[in-house]
């Protein structure tokens, strides 16, 4: 295994890709590098790391484990401008009184070392390096479990090393205002990578702390060790972004960024709220430019698409899609306009915020601070001729005695409500205070749903299950227990580089789809409860959630542990 740094790339590989393809590797980040050379020559990333491995001469380190011993070798930025970091290989140190003498310094990077970064290793190590390439995912969040997100920015230790890459050599070392601006820059993109919704910092008693909301779960962000010396700094920083006054700490402030990173353009919603250490910041990250969801991307059977579509096509009607904050509805609504979408059709839309572009469908954005609200807005665009129109939510009986007319005047109405189940979305209008008759003559579906974190494809295994176990669990979500009889065996979730040791990838959809029939119109009219609707849909075939997300768990797509954490959470 050489010790020396190969070249960019290895002869026989580079014989194989145009010059422009060459180029476009060495232009691509070093944890990009990988997913360009695969694409280059159209094989998978796993297979690309392999081809590129043997070509080097070098082998593909898997479950990487960081070497404590070499934890303070090198310093932050530089692990991270170079995507490297120490790994443990083979035996264990020897136990003398300096372990790490002598030996090699194993290390993982995402991409072939060159002599520049040979160079550096030098500078702070008279260590032999010893190289491994290993998937560039799981380098990168190794560097961020163990250095901290923006580590490299707010540095402040060694000097000696400036990111040749980013800095030219007689630039002075940035200073405390430009790490922060970098730092805060760092955080994001950081987000954008993990697919994070939301970003909070949360100052407490001697922290501030960070935490994503990825896969709908909130997950502890490591920080750098002195990221608390930076607390006001990174504050004011975020209220300047969102041009809010930085003066103002007693009062809660809304504002909004603008941000661009890796391609991609983020409208990010700000909240500041006062607590009792300083300011606690939220920031909701939209990404405009994010790839649309099709029906069946969202996880929909082919009976549930076949459902829905059917709907679609009538051109008058509600179409209501509930759940808690945070269930899809909106991503579900975008895809339904995709599906209908067309010339001879005016769609307008009205939301808050917008959350994706749909070419050739008016999107309005409403702003209750100067009087635009919902309901207001719909007024107007009942006047605009439209065919469809979609209401970003149904919040107040007003919107919702809109939304019921334009749908009895020859208009097809999507939107969105809070309810837990489908059935309870025709209770929650009678309780707003709409009349029966108008909600059984108006709405024609609803759905309910939510979102279930998937299985990694890469490393879900088939495991035993126990039959005490998986008849309570069914019992829980409304099922058949007999439906257990000839299960022995479900999908679970392992952990490995590419989920990032979760187990999990990614979400998908689980769907509850209520159609009123003849009977169902009667006890509407009588209102009737949530609960003798739901009865009465059953008897008719409408598949519960609970139901839904069983099929998922048995096609292999999700997990009984996952669907129940989202089910009796969301039914208490």
């Amino acid at each position: 295994m050489p010790a020396t740094a190969p070249a960019f790339l290895p002869t026989a590989l580079a014989a194989r890709l145009s010059a422009a393809q060459t180029q476009a590797i060495q232009e691509a980040s070093r944890e990009k590098r990988l997913g360009a050379l695969a694409a280059a020559l159209e094989l998978a990333e796993a297979d690309a790391l392999t081809t590129l491995a043997a070509a080097a001469g070098l082998d593909v380190a898997s479950n990487l484990e960081p070497d404590p011993d070499a934890r303070g070798l090198l310093p932050a930025r530089l692990v991270h401008d170079y995507q490297v970091i120490p790994i443990r290989f083979g035996a264990p140190p020897p136990t003398e009184s300096d372990p790490a003498a002598g030996r090699p310094l194993h290390l993982a990077t995402a991409w072939l070392p060159d002599d520049v970064m040979a160079d550096w290793l030098r500078t702070f190590t008279p260590r032999t390096p010893v190289w491994h390439l290993a998937v560039p995912e799981r380098v990168h969040q190794l560097i961020i479990e163990h250095f901290g997100v923006g580590s490299g920015s707010l540095e402040d230790g060694d000097d000696s090393y400036v990111a040749p890459e980013t800095v030219s050599p007689n630039e002075e070392v940035v200073d405390e205002d430009a790490a922060v601006v970098r730092f805060v820059t760092d955080v994001i993109s950081q987000a954008v990578e993990d697919q994070a919704t939301d970003i909070h910092w949360e100052p407490q008693e001697g922290q501030l702390r960070i935490r994503y909301r990825v896969d709908g779960l909130l997950v502890p962000v490591p920080v750098p060790e002195n990221l608390l010396h930076f607390q006001d700094a990174i504050i004011s920083r975020l209220k300047i972004m969102a041009r809010l006054n930085i003066s103002e700490k007693r009062l809660p402030q809304d504002g909004r960024i603008n941000f661009k990173a890796n391609g991609a353009t983020l409208d990010i919603r700000v909240s500041t709220i006062p607590t009792i250490y300083a300011e606690s910041i939220s920031l909701r990250l939209l990404n405009q430019k994010k790839e649309a969801y099709t029906m069946d991307r969202l996880g929909m059977s082919a009976e549930e698409q076949r459902q829905i579509t059917q709907i679609l096509d009538y051109p008058h009607g509600i179409i209501l899609v509930t759940g808690p904050t945070g269930s899809g509805k909106s991503t579900s609504l975008n895809a339904f306009l995709r599906k209908i979408n067309s010339t001879d059709l005016r769609i307008i839309t009205i939301e808050d915020p917008i959350e994706y572009e749909v070419p050739g469908v008016n999107q309005m954005q409403v702003r209750p601070e100067i009087g635009l609200s919902f309901a207001d807005a719909l007024r107007h665009v009942l006047r605009q001729d439209p065919d469809v129109i979609m209401v970003g939510e149904i919040r107040d009986k007003d919107t919702a005695e809109i939304a019921i007319r334009a749908s009895l005047t020859g208009h097809l109405v999507f939107s969105t409500l809070h309810t837990n189940d489908a059935p309870g979305a025709i209770t929650r209008l009678v309780d707003m205070g709409i009349e029966p008759f108008l909600v059984a003559s108006a709405i024609e579906l609803v759905i309910a749903q939510r979102l279930v974190r998937r299985l990694c494809p890469q490393c879900a295994r088939p495991a035993p299950v126990t039959r005490v176990k998986l008849i309570e669990s069914l019992s829980i979500l409304g099922c058949d227990p007999a439906e257990a009889e000839h299960v022995t065996q479900l999908s679970a979730p392992v952990g490995c580089d590419r989920c990032r040791g979760t187990g999990y990838r990614g979400r998908i959809g689980i769907f509850e789809i209520f159609r009123l029939n003849d009977e169902m119109h009667e006890l509407v009219l009588k209102r009737e409860s949530t609960r003798t609707l739901a009865d009465a849909a059953r008897r008719h075939g409408m598949r519960t959630l609970g139901q839904s997300s069983w099929e998922k768990v048995k096609a292999g797509h999700t997990t009984l542990d996952e669907v129940l954490r989202v089910i009796t959470v969301a039914e208490k």
